[in-house]
C-alpha cells in the first residue's frame, strides 16, 4: 500500500494532468478493484444533475477538478493535502446520490466524504497530519455555496477553526470550475463568487476578534 500511495501522489504532485494517469488506471482496474481504491471507481457509477454537471459522471468531474487543481496547487498552504482533497472531495456522492422524481442529489455528501477519505487514506498512510488536512478539506469543500447563498448548511465558525478559509476557497474554486463546457462567462460569475465567500469570510474574522 506504501508503493502505490507513493506512486499516486508523485502523479497528483508532478504532472500537468493528473486525470491521465487515473484514466489509465481505472481503465486497466487492476487496484482499482480493490478496496480502499473502490471507493473511488465506484465515482464511475455514480450520476449527477445534467442541469450542473453536463460532464456526466462523478469520477468525470472529480479528473476535471483535479487537473484544475494541478494547476494551481502552488497557491494552496499545502499543495500535498490540497491535490488529495481534490482527488478525495466527491467520495460521499455514492451513498448519498438518490434519484427522486428524477432529480438527482447528494445532499450531506461533503459530511459522509470526510469519513470515506478517513478510512480511504487510514488504509493507505500513517500520516496523520496529511489525513486530517484532507479530512477538512473535504468536509468543508462545500461551505462557499452554502455561505455565498446563506444556507442553513454553512457553518462559518467551525469551518474557520479547522481550516484556513483560502484553502477552501481554492479548493471550491477548482470544484465549481470543473464541469464540462463551461463557459467564460460562467467562469467569471465563480471566480466572483469565490471572491465573495473570501471577503466575507474576512468579515467574520475581523468582527469574531
Amino acid at each position: 500500500m506504501e508503493k502505490i500511495f507513493e506512486e499516486i501522489e508523485r502523479h497528483l504532485m508532478e504532472d500537468e494532468s493528473p486525470s491521465v494517469y487515473f484514466n489509465e488506471m481505472i481503465n486497466k482496474q487492476g487496484i482499482f478493484t480493490n478496496y480502499p481504491f473502490t471507493l473511488l471507481s465506484c465515482l464511475v457509477d455514480t450520476p449527477q444533475s445534467p442541469q450542473y454537471h453536463p460532464e456526466g459522471n462523478v469520477w468525470k468531474h472529480t479528473m476535471l477538478v483535479v487537473d484544475n487543481a494541478a494547476k494551481v496547487k502552488k497557491l494552496s498552504q499545502n499543495a500535498r493535502a490540497f491535490m488529495w482533497g481534490a482527488l478525495l472531495h466527491d467520495l460521499g456522492k455514492t451513498p448519498t446520490t438518490k434519484i427522486k422524481k428524477g432529480k438527482i442529489t447528494s445532499y450531506d455528501h461533503d459530511k459522509v466524504g470526510a469519513e470515506l477519505s478517513r478510512k480511504f487514506l487510514e488504509a493507505i498512510t500513517d500520516d496523520k497530519e496529511l489525513i486530517n488536512q484532507v479530512i477538512a478539506l473535504v468536509r468543508w469543500h462545500m461551505q462557499p455555496l452554502f455561505v455565498i447563498k446563506n444556507l442553513p448548511f454553512g457553518d462559518m465558525k467551525r469551518m474557520v477553526a479547522e481550516i484556513y478559509f483560502k484553502e477552501i476557497a481554492l479548493l471550491s474554486q477548482c470544484d465549481r470550475l470543473g464541469r464540462g463546457g463551461i463557459s467564460e462567462s460562467k467562469i467569471k460569475e465563480e471566480k466572483e463568487s469565490i471572491k465573495h465567500f473570501i471577503r466575507t469570510c474576512e468579515k467574520y474574522l475581523s468582527i469574531s476578534k
